[in-house]
């Protein structure tokens, strides 16, 4: 690739580039139907084989299912997983990044931040594949222990399989949410104050 006097253009911006599109960013996708039968998995594409961290001061959240599942990557790795999924979403100083190891360079870092100037983020019909969740949470008329497939406070589809463990809830609210996921779904997305930054090294959301 060459610039406009004809020079060649250096690997700065291409790796740069390449990192922007080899890490996952925010979803804004249809909503799933995550219901499981027979070699059916949960996201509805092959998840990348990088993991990213999802921080939150706080989230609010309308009809509140959990339940586990499996993700498969390209290779078709099988990666269980615990979707979390919930009908209307609030988000308050919401945080992603993944770390990319690239050759030479090193350690590239993508930090997607949002919903830190008083406007939350707000999401419809999410469904998170996280393999780890924390936090301090208030749930509200919740059902722990109840049949997966049999789930209806959630968004439409959001059911496991048959007999297998799973809660729900009219309502969720958590402090200092804290998640590793595999993927995000999500049938809006509306991310107030969007920021994208690029780092070298390792710096993520916690």
């Amino acid at each position: 690739m060459n610039d406009a006097q004809g020079r060649p253009v250096t690997g700065r911006v291409r790796w740069r580039r390449f990192a922007v599109l080899a890490v996952p960013g925010f979803a804004a996708t249809a909503a799933l139907a995550v219901a499981l039968a027979e070699g059916a998995l949960a996201a509805s594409f092959a998840v990348s084989g990088q993991e990213f961290k999802v921080s939150a001061d706080s989230l609010e959240g309308e009809g509140f299912a959990q339940y586990g599942s499996v993700d498969t990557n390209a290779r078709g790795d099988l990666l269980p997983v615990a979707i979390t999924s919930i009908k209307e979403a609030e988000l308050k100083k919401l945080c992603q990044s993944v770390v990319t190891h690239l050759p030479i360079i090193g350690d590239i870092s993508l930090n997607l931040t949002a919903g830190g100037s008083g406007t939350p983020v707000k999401a419809g019909n999410l469904f998170i594949d996280a393999t780890q969740l924390g936090g301090d949470a208030e749930f509200k008329n919740i059902e722990i222990g109840r049949d997966a497939s049999t789930l209806d406070k959630g968004p439409d589809g959001a059911q496991g399989l048959q007999d297998l463990f799973a809660m729900q809830a009219d309502h969720v609210s958590m402090k200092k949410v804290r998640q590793v996921a595999w993927a995000t779904n999500a049938g809006t997305f509306r991310l107030a104050g969007l920021r994208m930054n690029i780092f070298k090294g390792k710096q993520e959301c916690f």
